[in-house]
């Protein structure tokens, strides 16, 4: 195994022997060889990645995929039924809630019973346990049994434990879902630590967003079958799509994902790609518009905040780049709607991507029912290259709000009007339409980096970081 690789998996495949009666184990030992009383369940099929040392993974995939059973058979609590696993360092896991603890004994006593499965020495776990028992933080319930603990004190303490035998290797298995908002943010900040000390961490989890700021790649499981590997926003965005798809698409849809090598774009159709071709053949401008001011009409409400931005101030050119077009649009299955002509407007109209700050502009796009809905909404959203969503909005707060009846042959023009307050960078926006289906909202459609943008360059802001929140900065002379 090459040294600069923590993990190897090769044609890894797990099957379990499923019973449909209690007395059929029985036949199954008197009958060995002879006669099969059991269903075979592949909880993974052939499944082969390699991790490199140092290298953050996140593990994708819907509930029943196989991400725990991967993450076990790696650990070495599950025996593989075929394939091979190669590790290359200790390995520290935090797999299930409380695993591994008794249930009878203190809080203290399983600190050093776990500690010692994960490769510690007495006089170790002593010299760290002050560490583990502040990290935790559940105060005298340390010399309490386990079996009073609520579920967030067991995940404090079992995390506490695993984060402190500076493993080499870190699996997580989702145990970030259970606790306080302050509780997360430490647990986030010490994995980053970890992260930073040259650790390989194994991460699952079903936050798009701790995936997509927190892991170098992601890996997609389905039903057992390693689907995509790449980078996390681009795995993210295809999971979401075979989430929300029909159950009559899921193959197709899969046999696309399996295929996707990071150049091809699977759009739902070529009319939308040749919606894309019209927005990028669009005259480019390099002139610069007149102040705008937000547009209000009988139809239409836009706030108008005061913001202490001239045009003036920014420096950089707006104008549209025909050349400046997003190569990560992921299209949901349409569920009777199709987004056609996604592009960004000045408020008189002209077309634009490359943005100035505090400048207002307008997200339009249209959207064609092909079918009777109800409850529709629709909705944009703006993200970092990353993934990261910085914020979006909705046509309505919830579905009760929405349009009660959109007709099949309507056709609906879309727009945003939003205030550019982000730093000089790339983003992304989406689209989406939402509906109730038998009394369940879901995405009618949807795409996923639908329109990218640029905002332009400054050489004398005051702001910081992505978001220009206006603050402004006052100074007096206390003493001197």
């Amino acid at each position: 195994m090459p040294s600069d690789i923590a993990i190897t998996v090769e044609n890894l495949s797990k099957c379990y022997q499923i019973y449909d009666k209690p007395h059929q184990r029985l036949m199954q030992m008197l009958w060995h060889g002879r006669r099969n009383y059991y269903r075979e369940f592949w909880a993974l099929r052939d499944v082969s990645f390699t991790v490199g040392k140092g290298e953050t993974v996140g593990i994708i995939g819907k509930n029943g995929s196989g991400k725990s059973t991967l993450l076990q058979l790696i650990c070495g609590t599950l025996n593989p039924t075929a394939g091979n696993i190669e590790t290359n360092g200790r390995i520290a896991a935090l797999l299930e809630l409380g695993s591994g603890f008794n249930r009878e004994f203190t809080g203290r006593e399983n600190v050093f019973t776990n500690a010692t499965i994960l490769g510690l020495s007495q006089q170790e776990i002593e010299e760290r346990f002050d560490d583990i028992a502040a990290f935790a933080d559940i105060g005298d319930f340390i010399d309490q049994p386990v079996k009073m603990y609520s579920s967030g004190m067991y995940v404090r303490l079992a995390f506490a434990v695993v984060i402190n035998v500076d493993p080499d290797i870190l699996v997580v298995d989702e145990a970030l879902s259970v606790g306080d908002e302050k509780f997360v943010r430490k647990c986030f900040s010490r994995l980053e630590a970890i992260r930073d000390s040259g650790a390989t961490i194994l991460f699952v989890s079903h936050s798009g967003a701790s995936i997509i700021q927190f892991c170098d790649r992601a890996i997609l499981i389905d039903e057992g079958e390693r689907l995509l590997t790449g980078e996390p926003k681009i795995v993210y965005g295809h999971y979401q799509r075979l989430l929300y798809a029909e159950e009559s698409k899921r193959l197709a849809i899969k046999e696309q994902i399996r295929t996707f090598n990071g150049n091809d774009i699977p759009l739902p159709t070529e009319d939308l790609a040749e919606d894309v071709q019209e927005q990028s053949a669009a005259p480019a401008t390099a002139e610069l518009t007149e102040e705008a001011k937000p547009r209000h009409n009988e139809n239409s409400t836009s706030l108008t905040p005061s913001v202490g931005i001239t045009t003036s101030q920014a420096e950089g050119v707006e104008m549209f780049d025909p050349d400046l077009i997003p190569t990560s649009t992921i299209a949901y299955e349409s569920h009777g709607v199709i987004i056609r002509s996604p592009g960004i407007f000045t408020l008189n109209g002209k077309p634009v991507n490359h943005l100035l700050r505090g400048k207002w502009y307008c997200y339009r796009y249209r959207a064609e029912f092909s079918q009777d809905a109800s409850s529709v909404r629709f909705g944009m959203m703006i993200k970092t290259t990353t993934g990261l969503e910085l914020g979006g909005a909705a046509s309505a707060p919830v579905s009760k709000d929405g349009l009660p009846t959109v007709y099949a042959g309507s056709l609906y023009e879309v727009e945003f009007e939003f205030l550019c307050l982000l730093s000089d960078a790339t983003y992304f926006m989406n689209a989406g339409v939402t509906g109730v289906v038998d009394d369940t909202e879901l995405y009618l459609y949807r795409l996923l980096d639908a329109v990218m943008f640029k905002v332009q360059p400054e050489t004398k802001k005051t702001m910081t970081g992505m978001v220009d929140f206006q603050c402004q900065p006052k100074i007096q002379i206390l003493s001197a």
